[in-house]
């Protein structure tokens, strides 16, 4: 089997789309069909069901693909185990999200760019659920998380830091400037947040709800968009400290006086059994120092 068709087959059983697989692996679409079928004569098995638009993994695929990724993961390792070792280099696929994008790890970024140019990131915009599946896919080699668990089924988990959050609004708000604010004096007050599936918007939601059912946010889906409603004073936001020490520092917003029942933890995880190649490592290695000092 070449290990051509099978990167080929493990992008396809991945995306479940011949279309996306090609845009992905900058082929034409007719050159990712002709070596899937090439592959399927190989084996003599179909790795794919056909349903019109659409296709599934067949048994004999599903057998297959566990293989494609041990195969594809060794040929990165052999290919990092050559290279010379005083300049690490190949690409990463790393999950991650606004929050730490922009606030986290721009020092991380202008580390590897300045100082491992051969080592390619390629940064992937996702939520919680979708980078876990993601990472348990084979299609990102690592993930950053912000969640309350650390322990997450079939991947294994480096906590970087803990990460503080900040209740924050208008310096004009009503509850601005009252000490220990309950959730219950939250409730039927307008709430502001990004979109659903982020770690701390969902924990936020299920305290509110415990006590009014009919708890809703305004959504604007980043969280500059969301500082600036907060701001504007049109309710008060629960974010990341880090995501907003700028706006309290220069008194746009304030904090309020409301604790987190729950603690959310900065994660860096990985596909469990997947081992890490050099520049992986060096990627995890870094951030572990950088994340932290900035925590």
């Amino acid at each position: 089997m070449e290990l051509r068709l099978l990167a080929t087959f493990e992008k396809v059983a991945t995306v479940l789309s011949f279309t996306r697989a090609a845009a992905e692996l900058n082929y034409a679409q007719s050159s990712v069909t002709g070596q899937i079928r090439a592959l399927e004569d190989s084996l003599g098995v179909e790795l794919f069901d056909r349903l019109g638009s659409r296709i599934r993994l067949t048994e004999a695929g599903e057998r297959l693909l566990p293989y494609a990724r041990r195969m594809r993961e060794l040929a990165e390792e052999a290919r990092a185990a050559v290279a010379d070792a005083e300049e690490p280099s190949g690409t990463l696929a790393v999950g991650t999200m606004e929050s730490l994008t922009s606030y986290r790890l721009p020092p991380l970024l202008e580390l590897f760019h300045h100082r491992y140019p051969k080592v390619r990131l390629s940064l992937r915009p996702t939520l919680g659920d979708e980078t876990r599946q993601a990472l348990r896919q084979g299609t990102y080699d690592l993930g950053f998380l912000m969640e309350e668990e650390t322990r997450h089924a079939g991947l294994e988990t480096e906590v970087l830091a803990v990460e503080p959050l900040a209740l924050v609004a208008a310096p004009r708000h009503a509850l601005a400037g009252k000490a220990q604010i309950t959730t219950a004096d939250l409730v039927g007050r307008p709430l502001l947040a990004t979109e659903p599936g982020c770690a701390y918007r969902d924990l936020f939601e299920r305290e509110l709800t415990a006590l009014d059912a009919s708890v809703q946010f305004m959504e604007f889906g980043t969280i500059e968009a969301t500082k600036r409603a907060a701001a504007a004073g049109l309710g008060s936001a629960l974010l990341p400290e880090v995501t907003v020490a700028a706006e309290l520092a220069e008194g746009s917003l304030v904090r309020l006086d409301w604790q987190p029942p729950f603690t959310l933890r900065t994660q860096l995880a990985w596909r469990s059994g997947k081992r890490l190649p050099a520049h992986a490592r060096l990627f995890l290695e870094q951030a572990r120092r950088l994340v932290a000092e900035e925590a």
